[in-house]
């Protein structure tokens, strides 16, 4: 990310992570009060609380997030404020984007350009264990970077994954921190990474990273049967998941799923969203059938492909 001019005072911060796009507002507003809106809950003159000046003379801000969810009138609003905005004031705005996406969405691209500083909030994989030291050291948690490494490629790619990880890790090995031992010793039996990799693809929906990975290990000579079981696993978490009631915290999530991990929870919550009960009942269908042809003699990359391309293809 580029560096955003600290007394700007409009600013659209736009990435995949919700979570680093809420750093990254965070401290941009520094300590001023916080007014926070979602986009999906905007009414027409909310812009008024930053807009009008304040009578006591302190500085005040306000967080957008969702900002891709304001309607037309919204859009409208914030353009206008933006074309002239309150220098005692700040206005930092949040656009969540699919992982393929180039560029912040188009319309709010062309309603704010030149009237707003616009950025990209992003962690590069290759810098991810870079990042994943620095946050630890913020947290007062030394980090090797052997361990970095480590706790990427068993947690994946998800910075906010990763954080709470750096908390598990931090929690159960407070002297030594965040080592490759501690990642293998915290997360002994979470499961084989291929499979996890696998699945993480598929019930997010995407369909040809899921294929990779099931080609690399159909090539690697991996038992089509484990493979199954892996994919198995991981469905019948998901619909303990989707049981539990609406805004449920991912720790009692966590505990009544069976699952190790609070992130896990979440990282489930997310997936199973995807699907209605309906949906996973007809997965679960598929793969036992998938079963039952595998032990009858069906070829593994013929079934295999098919039940993957289903599930990414769901919801």
């Amino acid at each position: 990310m580029g560096l955003v001019k600290a007394d700007a005072p409009v600013v659209l911060l736009w990435g995949e992570s919700p979570f680093l796009l809420r750093e990254t507002a965070k401290r941009l507003l520094g300590e001023a009060p916080v007014t926070e809106v979602e986009g999906s809950a905007w009414r027409p003159g909310m812009s008024s609380d930053i807009a009008t000046p304040s009578l006591f003379g302190e500085s005040r801000a306000m967080l957008l997030t969702g900002v891709q969810d304001l309607d037309k009138e919204g859009l409208e609003e914030i353009a206008a404020y933006a074309l002239e905005p309150n220098p005692d004031a700040k206005l930092v705005m949040t656009a969540v984007v699919s992982a393929r996406a180039r560029g912040a969405p188009v319309k709010l691209t062309k309603m704010l350009q030149g009237r707003a500083e616009i950025e990209r909030v992003a962690v590069d994989r290759r810098d991810l264990p870079d990042w994943v030291r620095t946050r630890a050291a913020a947290r007062g948690v030394p980090a090797t970077a052997d361990g970095a490494r480590a706790l990427v490629e068993t947690v994946g790619e998800d910075p906010a994954l990763l954080d709470q990880a750096i908390v598990q890790v931090s929690g159960a090995f407070a002297e030594e921190g965040l080592t490759a031992r501690t990642v293998a010793a915290q997360f002994r039996g979470f499961g084989d990474r291929k499979i996890w990799d696998l699945c993480d693809a598929a019930f997010v929906g995407d369909g040809p990273q899921a294929l990779r990975h099931l080609t690399a290990m159909l090539a690697a000579r991996d038992q089509p049967l484990a493979i199954l079981g892996g994919i198995a696993s991981r469905l019948r978490d998901l619909i303990k998941v989707r049981a539990v009631p609406p805004g449920t915290p991912p720790g009692q999530v966590a505990k009544v799923a069976g699952l190790r991990f609070d992130w896990q929870a979440k990282r489930y919550l997310q997936q199973a969203r995807r699907y209605t009960e309906d949906d996973l009942a007809d997965l679960h269908a598929r793969l036992l059938e998938t079963d039952r042809l595998l032990k009858v003699g069906a070829q593994g990359d013929v079934v295999l492909p098919m039940v993957v391309a289903a599930i990414a293809g769901v919801g």
